[in-house]
């Protein structure tokens, strides 16, 4: 589907959920920049594709940082929503993401920490306040200084892949918020690759992935 310059890449749709491929720098609803974002994105193909008067519902279930790509499941009806925001609530979505990291890892390990989010600057810090966050990763190869990962994500925390990697001695390679050493221009190497889940209604478990990203540094590892 194209809406204006964005293509959508769709990978499941029923009357109940529809899951797509976020693009990267795309922001999943409207914020400050007033760019155009996925929500408004997915409501205009619905609106046109099914000729709906009015507006259209589209509820939001789960997010993904603007520079982030990736899967995610949008539901179509409050019920579907309802039951999918219960889902990830209780921790019955798996989410895994790629990520490329600075320097070397461990072949894998679970990173347990507490996140404190300061909402006005939109940052987050490690810190005893804060709510705890919890992922675990496996390294999958490591090319010069960098490290792909392949990480299972167990708690939902804003910025938590970046600000965790970053605490342990390991930024995300091309995050420009948490990785001092990153240059204007970096793209993040974060990919949200899988994400799995219940159908609201028909109670299926349903998975979804894609393959590792074709760009940099993501091609390093193909």
């Amino acid at each position: 589907m194209e809406d204006g310059k964005v293509m959508i890449n769709i990978l499941y749709e029923d009357n109940h959920i529809i899951v797509v491929e976020k693009k990267i720098n795309i922001p999943v609803q409207k914020d400050d920049s007033k760019d155009l974002d996925l929500l408004t994105i997915i409501k205009t193909y619905l609106k046109e594709k099914y000729q709906k008067p009015g507006n259209v519902y589209l509820g939001l279930v789960h997010r993904l940082d603007r520079p982030v790509g990736g899967i995610m499941v949008f539901a179509k009806t409050s019920k579907a929503a309802s039951r999918l925001s219960e889902q990830v609530k209780t921790h019955k979505v798996t989410k895994k993401y790629y990520a490329v990291v600075l320097n070397d890892i461990c072949d894998e390990a679970t990173l347990k920490d507490k996140l404190l989010k300061d909402s006005k600057n939109n940052i987050v810090t490690v810190n005893e306040k804060g709510k705890l966050a919890e992922l675990s990763f496996t390294k999958i190869s490591k090319k010069n200084n960098l490290s792909l990962v392949d990480i299972n994500l167990k708690t939902g925390r804003s910025h938590q892949i970046r600000v965790q990697f970053a605490h342990h001695g390991n930024p995300l390679y091309g995050d420009q918020k948490y990785n001092k050493t990153a240059k204007v221009g970096e793209q993040i190497a974060l990919f949200a690759y899988f994400l799995s889940f219940y159908h609201p209604i028909t109670k299926e478990l349903l998975t979804y992935s894609l393959p590792l990203p074709n760009r940099y540094p993501f091609n390093l590892f193909k």
